[in-house]
């Protein structure tokens, strides 16, 4: 639904913000709890996630890998709160490389093809956050 106002001129500029600040929240907050669920394991067992082909170029230390993966993944949205610019686009690869990882998972393509979703979004807000 549009009213007058939409096609006032800013009203792209208030649009975009809103789009930034959107993303902005999203890839703050799903990293952080997605991190932090390594740890505990109450949205999924990430470990089935890590392909096996990975887990054995780890020597079996998945567990310990996913662990990491978490602590990157805080690391990533707490980058993405204060410097969008830069994490969105660290965020957008590391989508990149779990895509790859789920690509080598027999019944896994559905979310890779979530996380591709995702990481267009990341990079949606790399270019949004480019902007003057």
């Amino acid at each position: 639904m549009t009213n007058s106002t939409d096609n006032l001129p800013g009203a792209v500029n208030r649009h975009a913000e809103q789009a930034f600040w959107i993303l902005r929240i999203g890839f703050t907050v799903a990293p952080i709890l997605a991190g932090l669920d390594k740890f505990f394991d109450v949205l999924v067992d990430w470990d089935k996630y890590l392909s096996p082909v990975a887990n054995n170029v780890l020597g079996g230390h998945g567990h310990a890998f996913m662990l990491l993966v978490g602590i990157i993944e805080i690391i990533a949205g707490i980058g993405v709160l204060f410097k969008p610019r830069v994490f969105a686009y660290i965020v957008a690869a590391w989508l990149l490389l779990i895509i790859i990882n789920l690509l080598t998972i027999p019944g896994y393509y559905d979310i890779a093809l979530r996380d591709l979703g995702l990481m267009l979004g990341a990079l949606a807000l790399g270019r949004l956050s480019s902007r003057p």
